[in-house]
This record gives structure tokens, C-alpha cells and sequence, in this order.
């Protein structure tokens, strides 16, 4: 499997993200780059410190001057490409300039061997073909210069980002409700508790020291087994819970009743804004879209991914974007990127204005959903098969009806009650699936109908 993915470059630190390679990577980079300033974060993994040398070093031989930002989640990374170069250093560079980009050194909730590069250039993403061509051009370059004057600046970007919240969310204030919150040992826990001290706000968080070993528990919020421990303390002491992953770009969101999914925080979020523009994936329930459309605003289906989405709510000014796995984009008071920590205080702005979230998502349409499924293939067949299950679609007449076939992002399959997403990851060798219907029945019937679509596809690849 290539370390140069659809959304990051990401790989098994000294096998794969060795040195030589570290450092081409940064000098290649910076030939990308058309201003002189590039920021660099990184994330509490145990190594990230030492890939942040060699990064540096090769942005240094391209002739960039890097930004030290430290141990930051990876909004803050973003964060830093909205404010001129005196702004967030706090006056100790005197320049009205930008940065040219910003580099995030982090697994994100991969296993702790790994890490990776989430790239930012003049604001946007730099992911897909302009990754896999970096990628081309680093396994092909021979070297680069051996004598390397070192350019570095550290700054407290972490100081701007907790002024910024503070500031932001001064209505909270006086919030009657308890607060319990768990980071994982990632990096949320570097923002969190003083910016909840701050406003004032009653909160207790758990594992909270950066740690890239993981001591508790895995930091992927998505998974149900780790939500063990702020569960409890939830059902202990809390009104309501909130759980990130180890860089906080994504969030769980914990009621006493429900585990909210990224699709039903855009519903209740939504409800607040002025005829919003809200785009979603296509692994969203059709629930938030209908849903969006009774209380008239846009409602776009898109492509799965974090870069898709910030590409595409510069592209239509969206309000707000979500995944359903939790990444929450707002530019709507916001700058248009996932920001796990952000998105908190956006919730408990909704408990201040007297919303229940319970009850909110209580009078929603009732629809049995499954969890994505996934179906291991090769990085060679997974677009493939998608091709193949459209051709055999086209053929046959013994699907139930079909009202329409959403082939932004794999193939949505929508019926007269329920659909099928069948869809090739762009990060791992495997197609990802997952259903609704109005009854479990109907959704496992779904399943079992891809399946054998898949089935028939990989036979028909063999044969041609």
C-alpha cells in the first residue's frame, strides 16, 4: 500500500516514513509553495517530534522558512492559514503576509507505529493527484542539498486558537449544564480545559495528557468499544459528553440516550442557522436530507472525504459540511475546515438556546441504518468491481425498482424504501457499504443484494 493517499501522505514511522524519504517529501513541497512561510504542528505521537526535524529540514533546503507551532490538534494547523503572519505570531513577525501553507504531522486515530502529513496550500487541500504525483516525484528524485542553512520560527498558535474560542463563545457563560469530555491521550486536551474554565463552564475530562502510546484506549471515537469510560462518567456526573479522536478533528457527541452521528449534528444545527446550505456525504441518512429540505434549506450530496468537503464548501460558500463519522465543518462564523473542538461549543450553544437534543432527535422519521461494512478487495480491483456492479445494474431486471442511482462517490442505490451505498475507499483496499431501510429486514436485504452484486462483479473481472 503507497504512504501517498487520497487526503494525507501516511505510513509506518522508519519503515515507510524513514528519513530520506522525510525530507524529499519537505523539499518537494516547498517547491509548491509560492510564499516564504510554511507551518508546521504536530500531534502527540511519540516520533512526530523527529519526523518534524526532517521535514523541516527538507522545507529548509527548498528554501522555506518553517513556523514551529509545537503539539497542536490538527485544527489549529489549519486555523493558522486565516491570519497574517503578524497576527498569529503576535506581533514578532512584522509582516501583513500569509502563510504559503501548513503541514500537520499526524496519524490522526491510526495505530500508534503510524504517521503522516496533512498538507494545506494557500487555504485549500492538497490531496488526490496533486499527492500522488508528490509521491512520483519523491521516489524518483536522487537527493537533495547536503548543506542546509536552518530557517525556524516558533510561535504560540495554540494561544491565538483558545483567545479566538473565548471570544467566540462568551454567550456560554452561565451554562447550567455538566460537561464531561474524553481526548484520549490525543491532543484536544492541549485546548479543552482552559478554554471550559474560561467561559466558566462546569467540565471534567478524562485522559487528557497527550500521549502517544494510548495508554487507555484507542483514539477513534467512532468505535464503540473505546466510548466505554466517558459513557460511564457520562451516566455518573454529566448532562452530556463529548469525545474526540487523537488529532480533534472528529467528535462524538454523548447524550444519556443517544450516540448523535455527524448527519444528525447537521439537522440540529441546521435548525438555528438562516437558510443554510448544508452539504453531507453520500454515506448520510437520507433522513438529513429530507429533513433539510422540509425546513427549506440546500441540501448537497457529495464525496466522502475531509478534502472533498473543504473544497466543496468553498465552492458553493455552504454553511456547514458534515461526515457522518464526525468531522463537522462550519463557515458559518467559521473558516470552513473540521474542528472537533470548535464543533463542542457549536452543541453547547444549541443547549443554551434551550434545545433538547434528545427530544430534537426523538420527532426525527425512524429509519433502520447500519454501520459502514467493509469488504476487503485489492487497491487494483476496488474500482473495478464498483464499474462492473453499475454494468450488471444496467443489465438485469431483477433489482427491486430503482428510483435513481447517485454515482458521485461509488454507487447510491436509492429504492422506493430504503438504498444501498456500495463505494471504494480511496484511503485502504477495501469498498465500503452500508444501508437503510425502514426495517432491519429490508436494510439486511439490501446488504445481501450488494453482496451478491460484489460477487457477480469479482466473478466477471476474473474472466475478462
Amino acid at each position: 500500500m503507497s504512504i501517498y493517499r487520497e487526503y494525507d501522505i501516511r505510513g509506518i514511522f522508519e519503515k515507510e516514513l524513514n528519513e530520506e524519504r522525510v525530507k524529499k517529501i519537505g523539499f518537494l513541497l516547498a517547491k509548491r509553495l509560492k510564499k516564504e512561510f510554511v507551518a508546521v504542528g504536530f500531534d502527540a505521537r511519540v516520533h512526530s517530534p523527529k519526523l518534524f526535524e526532517w521535514l523541516k529540514y527538507g522545507l529548509n533546503a527548498g528554501g522555506k522558512t518553517v513556523i514551529n507551532i509545537g503539539l497542536v490538534p490538527t485544527p489549529v494547523n489549519y486555523f493558522c492559514n486565516y491570519f497574517s503572519l503578524e497576527e498569529l505570531s503576535d506581533g514578532k513577525i512584522n509582516s501583513e503576509e500569509f502563510l504559503a501553507g501548513s503541514i500537520m504531522i499526524t496519524g490522526s486515530h491510526n495505530p500508534p507505529e503510524y504517521n503522516g502529513f496533512k498538507i494545506t496550500i494557500n487555504k485549500l487541500p492538497f490531496f488526490g493527484e496533486a499527492i500522488y504525483t508528490l509521491g512520483k516525484e519523491v521516489e524518483e528524485l536522487d537527493s537533495i542539498p547536503k548543506e542546509v542553512s536552518e530557517k525556524e520560527i516558533k510561535i504560540d498558535a495554540l494561544k491565538k486558537y483558545k483567545e479566538f474560542l473565548i471570544n467566540e463563545f462568551q454567550d456560554l457563560k452561565g451554562l447550567q449544564k455538566k460537561v464531561v469530555y474524553d481526548c484520549g491521550n490525543g491532543v484536544a486536551g492541549v485546548v479543552l480545559p482552559e478554554v471550559f474554565k474560561s467561559l466558566e463552564i462546569e467540565a471534567k475530562g478524562i485522559y487528557l495528557e497527550p500521549d502517544g502510546t494510548f495508554p487507555n484506549h484507542h483514539p477513534d471515537p467512532s468505535v464503540t468499544e473505546n466510548l466505554k469510560d466517558i459513557k460511564a462518567l457520562l451516566e455518573r456526573e454529566g448532562d452530556i459528553g463529548f469525545a474526540y479522536d487523537g488529532d480533534a478533528d472528529r467528535v462524538t457527541v454523548l447524550t444519556h440516550k443517544y450516540n448523535i452521528k455527524g448527519d444528525q449534528l447537521a439537522i440540529l444545527f441546521a435548525k438555528i442557522m438562516q437558510n443554510p446550505t448544508v452539504i453531507g456525504e453520500v454515506k448520510c441518512s437520507s433522513i438529513m436530507y429530507d429533513e433539510l429540505q422540509k425546513m427549506g434549506a440546500n441540501a448537497i450530496m457529495y464525496k466522502t472525504g475531509h478534502s472533498n468537503l473543504k473544497v466543496k464548501i468553498k465552492e458553493t460558500n455552504a454553511s456547514l459540511a458534515c461526515e457522518v463519522s464526525g468531522h463537522i465543518f462550519f463557515n458559518d462564523r467559521y473558516f470552513g475546515f473540521d474542528d472537533a473542538i470548535y464543533a463542542t461549543f457549536r452543541v453547547l450553544e444549541l443547549l443554551k438556546k434551550g434545545i433538547n437534543l434528545d427530544q430534537e432527535l426523538d420527532s426525527l422519521p425512524k429509519l433502520y441504518s447500519t454501520e459502514e461494512i467493509k469488504v476487503k478487495t485489492t487497491e487494483d480491483e476496488k474500482f473495478k468491481i464498483i464499474q462492473k456492479i453499475e454494468e450488471i445494474i444496467k443489465e438485469t431486471n431483477e433489482l427491486p425498482k430503482i428510483i435513481k442511482i447517485i454515482d458521485i462517490d461509488g454507487l447510491r442505490i436509492e429504492f422506493e424504501d430504503g438504498w444501498a451505498l456500495v463505494r471504494a475507499s480511496n484511503t485502504t483496499p477495501v469498498l465500503v457499504t452500508r444501508f437503510e431501510a425502514k426495517t432491519k429486514e429490508k436494510a439486511d436485504f439490501y446488504k445481501s443484494l450488494i453482496e451478491n452484486l460484489i460477487k457477480k462483479a469479482k466473478e466477471r473481472l476474473k474472466k475478462d
